[in-house]
């Protein structure tokens, strides 16, 4: 129970990284606060975190691509907690497509905004919580895709756009936290095998050097980083491919 006591913020938590980050922060002993685009989502994760660990969990309805939304999550957070230890930048809309007709315009502004603005303004809005911290953590999850000259994946090229713009934010940012005690930690993984920490396969996975990266092993690394002593302030996390 390590996190006991410290309050964690996860963005988009409806499912997948999200939802199982918000499953093992609450295994942990953390104050979770969960947040995804769809309230049902949120609300289901919430009722899964605290049926499975008994921790206290809150969720709340957040559009990364709309500042108003943003702004009535913060809002709504801080009168909850006097303070958040751990915000976890997981939300972001993907989109796939080689060519920038793949998409339509509203798809695409949606898919920057979201990943870019939305990042930008959440940390905004929760810098206040960060700072009444005694010691807090931002970490993002970016993508490999904002690795320099990765053009692996059949990502759109906003969706590229979006990483882009969070990796230079968070690399700026993390200079510029640091006299405040705000460690900012980013993560690049590329396509991953997801996971449900509620089902026994979960301990189980294979995770040999011939196997694709798993959501446990995302996870352990945001887990690892977080657990650090304070004098420790690891930027990035970057993970080799097969």
């Amino acid at each position: 129970m390590d996190l006991a006591g410290r309050a964690v913020v996860v963005t988009g938590a409806g499912r997948g990284l999200g939802r199982a980050l918000a499953l093992q922060a609450g295994r942990l002993g953390a104050r979770v606060f969960v947040s995804a685009r769809d309230p049902a989502a949120a609300g289901r994760v919430a009722d899964e975190v605290t049926t499975d660990s008994g921790a206290t969990v809150d969720a709340f309805a957040c559009d990364l691509a709309d500042p108003a939304s943003v702004r009535t999550f913060a809002d709504g957070v801080a009168g909850r907690t006097d303070r958040i230890d751990v915000l976890i930048n997981n939300g972001a809309r993907y989109l796939e497509g080689l060519d920038l007709g793949d998409a339509d315009d509203d798809a695409i502004s949606e898919t920057v905004a979201s990943g870019a603005t939305g990042t930008l303004l959440t940390v905004k809005h929760f810098l206040p919580l960060l700072r009444a911290s005694a010691g807090a953590d931002v970490v993002n999850l970016i993508s490999s895709v904002a690795e320099v000259r990765n053009h692996r994946s059949p990502s759109h090229p906003a969706f590229y756009a979006a990483k882009a713009a969070q990796a230079g934010f968070a690399d700026v940012l993390s200079h510029r936290l640091r006299p405040d005690g705000i460690r900012v930690i980013s993560l690049y993984p590329p396509d991953f095998n997801d996971g449900d920490p509620l089902d026994a396969a979960w301990d189980g996975a294979p995770r040999t050097q011939n196997d694709p990266l798993t959501a446990q092993s995302v996870v352990d690394c945001v887990l690892f980083a977080i657990r650090q002593p304070r004098d420790c302030f690891i930027r990035s996390f970057h993970f080799e491919q097969l």
